[in-house]
Order: C-alpha cells, then structure tokens, then sequence
C-alpha cells in the first residue's frame, strides 16, 4: 500500500470496497478479488481494500472491535502493543501526573491513542509516511484526532524538550525492532531503531522516560535506577517496559492481565480508560491485573521435590521474581537454575500452574515409555526446562497406546535430568 492507496480507502467509494472486502476477508482471494472488481470497484483499490481486510481481520484478536476502523501495515500490526498492555501504561503515566507525552516512533499509534484515551495530550513523531498517515487516521477513528497528532520525522532528531513552545512532561519511545526490508527480529539492543545507546542518552536528559524492549533484555542494560516491568497477557509474556528513576516504583515488575483487563476494558463498565464510565487507573483490587514486585537478585530455597509443582508464570521467570513467587507458596526449587517450584500444598494463584506430581523417574527413554504404558497413559502434555529434548519428538518415541492423560515435565533436579509425573491436583485449582 501506498499514501495515495490509503488516501482512496478513506474516501465514500473506498469505505465501500472495505465493507465488501470484510465480508469476504480469510475466504479465497481470487473469489474476493473478483467479486469487488464486478462490483465496479477498481483493481488498485480491491487490493489495497483486501490486503486491509485481512489485516484488520488477524488483527481483531489483538484490538478487538476497534481493529474493524483501524489501518494497519503487517510489521507495524506485530509490534504493534496490546490494547490492555498500552491503557495500563497510560494509566500509570497519567497516575505519575503526565499531562503531555512525546511518542518517539509512534507506528500506528496504539500506546499513543491508549495515552490520549487516559486524557493525556500526546505528540507523536514517525519516520515512515505511510505509518505516520494511518497513525493519524487510526486517531481519528478512536476519537482522539484532538489530543493525539502524528509529525513525520527522525525520532533520534527531534527535540523532545518542548512542543509547539510547551515543555513536556515525559517521553515514551518503543524502537523498531525488525530490520528494514527483510522483518526479521532483532534481538541485540544495539540494533535496535533508535539504538540503545539512544535509549540511555535519551532517558539521560529527560527524566520521566519509558521505553519499550523485547522481553528478552539483559537486565545488565538497564539504567541505575530504573524498574524493569515484564507484561504477560492471557499468560504469553508480550514485552518489557524500562520506566526511568524518577517514574520507577520498584527494581522489577511483573504485571500479569486478563480477562477485560488485557482488553483495554474496565472490569466494572467494560469502558475503556478516558471514555465516560471508564477508570483513570487500574487499581489493586482489579481482580484482571496482577503484580509481582522486588529487587530481581534474590534466591529461592533449595530443596527436594514436594507434593505440588508450579510452573510460573513467564513474566515472573523474565523478572527474575520466581524467589518472590516462591515465597507466596512457601515454596522451594529443586534445581538453583530450574524456575519451578515446589510446594507441599496446592494453593490459589494467579502467577503460576499448579500440578500435582505422582511420581519422580530419573530420565530414561525406555524406563518412562514402560512405566507410561503400565500406568495406561495414551495422552501426554509435555512441559519442559533445562532439558534438550523435543517434545513432539519425545512423545512419537514414547509410544503411547492408552488412554489415560497425563502431564508429563522434563526437567533437573540438582543437575540431574528428571521426568515427572503429574496431573492437575486433585483439589481442582
């Protein structure tokens, strides 16, 4: 797609190919093609509105309904942040008394509009024409057009210390993090766009800075200071937030949402922050968010397997908050380089999977496949850390002919490579 595609997709005609194109979109796209070109519609728009279409339709399990007004791009849609995850950020921001917010690489305006939602006045700056125009049109399409507006340019450029004559309270920047013509990842923070060194410089000179990171960050990079927060969604840890000293309110974060809260939505009203009815922060009775805080060097205990194993998790494991999780179960590890934990009771909790382990092997193929098959096991969830095996293959090797499930954890215990059985506790957490 082009600017001039776009532009066309936003007239009365292109509104149309786009309702048409809806109806048609994940069905064969030389059956689409041809029903919007006998609809009169021309071949340039037809295309443009499908590739939308199919856009908008992958990306509703993210948005939601509003995924049905937005424009997208397939690399701005992937690293585009989560309804839920951007509102929360915004929540937090506005808490902290940010009234305005420079948004250094805004892409298609997700975190921009979340923060304009929450009643923040929001200039967001991006290199690329094409993004920086559905930026602004997505504005529009939420309501925001007032108080978000899109400027194109070179985010490590452009003078963050003052808009329009105004200084600004904070500055959030989220770096692309694919490459330019081939959308791989990119997992070296130095190569980020802009780098890291950038990222530093930036949270430097402005105090009240927030980047966004991959959840993979080495938590050697952050800055003295500043508070690592790692975001999962539904359980599928999806990034990591860096908020600088003077937004910081602890080393290390771990935020877990579900339910509405993953949304975007009020948990009472189902509106959404800055809309009328909706929150201007989620606070800590909101059954859909959970955090898990601390200082991200502490230890768990060590000890032998117990009667229940939790998986935590991923958010807490990347925060390095399984000895702070550990505590909340009285919980031990069985390996100081293993994230699970043990427990001899099975108790209620929102940052782990609670199992109950049957039996403990020392791993050995032919050993595990005859105790499976005297135990009738024909179905196996199989969960794994610290262990090289693959799992698909794995279980074509096991053989299994029962019927019994099972859930079946590869893993060490002090060093040595272990297979536990398990299945859900008999309590039903």
């Amino acid at each position: 797609m082009d600017l001039d595609q776009l532009a066309a997709l936003r007239t009365p005609e292109g509104g149309t190919a786009l309702a048409t194109a809806a109806d048609l979109a994940g069905g064969d796209p030389l059956v689409a093609a041809a029903t919007l070109r006998s609809a009169g519609i021309s071949g340039g728009l037809a295309a443009a509105a499908l590739t939308q279409a199919e856009l908008r339709r992958r990306a509703a399990a993210k948005f939601g309904p509003d995924a049905a007004r937005m424009f997208f791009t397939r690399a701005g849609l992937e690293q585009a942040t989560r309804p839920g995850v951007a509102a929360r950020r915004a929540a937090r921001l506005r808490a902290a008394g940010v009234r305005t917010l420079v948004d250094l690489g805004c892409g298609l305006g997700a975190d921009a509009i979340a923060a304009a939602r929450a009643g923040i006045r929001v200039y967001g700056v991006e290199t690329d024409p094409l993004t920086a125009a559905m930026a602004a049109a997505n504005a529009g399409a939420a309501g925001v057009a007032d108080r978000f507006t899109v400027e194109l340019g070179d985010a490590a450029r452009f003078d963050v210390t003052a808009v329009d004559g105004r200084p600004v309270d904070a500055v959030f920047c989220d770096p692309a993090r694919r490459r330019p013509g081939t959308g791989r990842r990119v997992f070296d923070p130095a190569a980020y766009s802009p780098s890291w060194d950038f990222l530093l410089d930036l949270a430097g000179r402005i105090p009240r800075t927030v980047f966004k990171v991959a959840p993979g960050i080495d938590h050697a990079l952050l800055p003295p200071g500043a508070e690592g927060e790692w975001v999962s969604v539904g359980g599928d840890l999806v990034e990591a937030t860096v908020w600088s000293a003077p937004l910081a309110g602890t080393p290390r974060r771990a935020t877990l949402l579900t339910g509405s809260a993953a949304h975007g939505a009020d948990v009472r009203t189902g509106a959404r922050p800055g809309e009328p009815g909706g929150p201007t922060r989620h606070g800590p009775t909101d059954p859909a968010v959970h955090e898990l805080t601390g200082d991200g060097t502490r230890q768990a205990p060590i000890g032998p397997v117990r009667r229940y194993l939790y998986d935590p998790d991923p958010a807490v494991v990347r925060a390095h908050l399984v000895a702070e999780f550990a505590d909340t179960v009285d919980g031990t590890l069985a390996d100081p380089e293993i994230a699970y934990v043990y427990a001899d009771a099975a108790a209620p909790t929102p940052y782990a999977r609670c199992l109950e382990v049957v039996e403990s092997l020392p791993f050995s193929l032919k050993r595990l496949r005859a105790r499976l098959r005297e135990l009738g096991v024909g179905r196996a969830e199989i969960l794994k850390r610290g262990s090289a095996l693959e799992p698909e293959r794995l279980r074509r090797d096991l053989r299994l002919t029962g019927t019994e499930p099972i859930s079946l954890v590869l893993t060490r215990v002090a060093g040595a490579p272990t297979a536990l059985l398990c299945h859900p506790p008999r309590d039903g957490l």
